[in-house]
């Protein structure tokens, strides 16, 4: 599988092709829901060890169905400051095979499965990991064995 054409919408609401990040090794990371405890531990995770992640020239993306309203609200909250793209169309996560329907009990409603996956340089996907169900976090160490 190769980074699919696909457009989200960064904290700004301006359009970002899945695309732009080959060229470089990716990590993306699909979560449920902003203002979430195990999103936030997840993402939060990966903003802590960004140095590293830089260092070994590897992009950090976090892809979920909340707005970039939402988005911009907790990551500011958070001080996440690797791209955080809004999929409200969800068109992404079906492409990648990872919804979700009934996250926190909501039926009907329809969100991503936490799940990440790693690109290389040429946008072939290297590396996919998608949760039993949402409550349970990845594993960064496999995580960071894999890029």
């Amino acid at each position: 599988m190769k980074i699919p054409d696909v457009e989200l919408y960064d904290l700004e609401r301006n359009p970002i092709n899945l695309t732009t990040f080959i060229g470089k090794k990716t990590i993306i990371a699909f979560f449920p829901g902003a203002f979430t405890g195990g999103c936030t531990e997840e993402l939060c995770s990966f903003q802590s060890d960004l140095n590293q992640f830089n260092d070994l020239n590897v992009q950090v993306v976090g892809i979920c169905v909340d707005s970039p309203f939402a988005l911009s609200g907790w990551a500011e909250a958070n001080e996440i400051t690797f791209p955080l793209l809004s999929d409200y169309k969800k068109e992404c996560i079906k492409l990648f095979d990872v919804e979700f329907e009934g996250l926190a009990g909501m039926e009907g409603y329809i969100s991503s499965n936490r799940a990440v996956f790693i690109s290389d340089e040429s946008g072939e996907v290297t590396y996919k990991w998608v949760a039993e169900n949402p409550g349970i976090l990845p594993d960064f160490d496999e995580i960071k064995n894999n890029i």
